[in-house]
């Protein structure tokens, strides 16, 4: 280990090693072997649950990075999403790993982190793309042209996922709202779900999972630039027990009840919207299509792939480096790595997002996924025995920044 890793170590951020006469953590980190021979620290965080540090060269300087893998074939191991309890809300990675009982984590997808082009209108911390939790859709896709993040490589977006099957596998794919809007009128296209963000005459449907944040968000930018203005021609009408219970002029806020979905329109959307009377029957129907598998989704993040078949996909960024984060899968998806860079100053240039795709292909990965990066890059782990994670990597924020979602890992004993 170099004297600069053994000054990071002794932050207590990195509190792992490992006795190598039972392979279980416990202490501060030891150095031990890693990809083209950097110094690292290794362990066992749980029962299919590992984790490594080490150094890798890149272009602009070296960097410091860390290493979960997660083997989902192991009946006692699985990942989840973590949220912060609703869609439209932010809590640090380490909160929301303790809250749901996980062994470890990472940060999940890019998010509505701020709206400075739209003055008086609040950030509501949602997330880009689709994200599923305990097999419960929580929310579809931002339009692409809304989405906060790095520019997206050519043929990706914001449809795209890292997903876990009920068959225990995690594959890359994309999963893309479905929705009607079914009164004795007839029926008009549901073309949003909990998103900050709807396409320009369109309508989308707001359930409890959203929380109660502000909906004005979602009637602000347009389907080519997220910085146009909001618009003034919208409506929203309360369905409750499959009738039209209250009807506003404008997009609301306030928890929603369980049994009860807000329908927001703008422009044509809103046009559709304001035939709908007080007492009229409603039929909602909304499901997410996945586009390369018929296997049910347990557990999805949005993201972007670098990744595919072992190849690097088309036009990734090679100038622009950055501390990352990202997901490989092996073993056909039976093996899920989940790498984080440390943010701390001396490894700050971090890596392209080419680099990120080589560096995933050298560490075995077929596919892989890169996740919102920057300030919201945050690894956590537990050792056994321990109430709570730890963030072993040094995020460039401090105290760590609240983020939309992660990915969970979870070990039963």
């Amino acid at each position: 280990m170099t004297h600069r890793q053994r000054r990071l170590a002794a932050t207590g951020r990195t509190l792992f090693t490992i006795l190598t006469t039972s392979g279980v953590l416990a202490g501060a980190a030891l150095a031990g072997a890693a990809p083209a021979g950097a110094a690292s620290g290794t362990g066992r965080i749980a029962s299919g649950v590992g984790y490594r540090e080490f150094d890798l060269p890149a272009a602009k300087g070296t960097v410091h990075a860390h290493l979960l893998t997660v083997d989902l074939s192991d009946p006692r191991v699985h990942v989840d999403l973590l949220t912060p309890g609703a869609v439209a809300a932010r809590s640090p990675v380490s909160a929301m790993a303790d809250a749901a009982g996980a062994v470890a984590g990472v940060n999940g997808d890019f998010f509505d982190i701020t709206e400075t082009q739209h003055p008086g209108v609040a950030a509501t911390g949602a997330s880009v793309g689709p994200a599923i939790a305990h097999g419960r859709v929580l929310k579809a896709a931002v339009p692409t042209a809304q989405r906060f993040g790095p520019s997206l490589p050519p043929g990706a977006a914001t449809t795209d996922v890292l997903g876990v099957g009920v068959d225990r596998r995690a594959r890359l794919d994309r999963l893309t709202l479905t929705g009607t809007v079914a009164t004795s009128a007839g029926s008009l296209a549901l073309r949003g779900l909990n998103q900050y963000a709807l396409a320009q005459d369109s309508v989308g449907a707001y359930t409890a999972a959203w929380g109660s944040a502000s909906r004005k968000r979602a009637t602000c930018g347009s389907d080519t630039d997220r910085a146009a203005g909001c618009s003034t021609d919208t409506y929203e009408v309360r369905i409750r027990g499959g009738r039209v219970v209250a009807t506003a002029t404008a997009p609301g806020s306030g928890p929603i009840a369980a049994d009860t979905t807000v329908l927001l329109g703008r422009e044509a959307g809103a046009d559709r919207l304001r035939r709908l009377a007080k007492g009229q029957r409603v039929t909602i129907r909304r499901r997410l299509v996945a586009s390369a598998t018929k296997i049910p989704y347990r557990f999805a993040v949005g993201g972007y792939p670098v990744l595919r078949g072992g190849r690097p996909a088309a036009g990734l960024d090679d100038a622009t480096a950055a501390v990352r984060t990202a997901a490989g899968l092996t073993s056909g998806g039976r093996r899920l790595l989940l790498l984080a860079l440390d943010g701390a100053k001396p490894y700050r240039s971090g890596l392209t997002i080419a680099e990120v795709a080589r560096e995933m292909k050298a560490l075995g990965a077929s596919d892989a996924f890169s996740l919102d990066g920057g300030g919201s890059t945050t690894l956590v782990a537990r050792t056994p025995g321990d109430r709570t994670v730890r963030v072993l990597n040094h995020p460039t924020e401090s105290p760590e920044r609240p983020v939309a979602n992660g990915i969970g890992v979870f070990s039963a004993p």
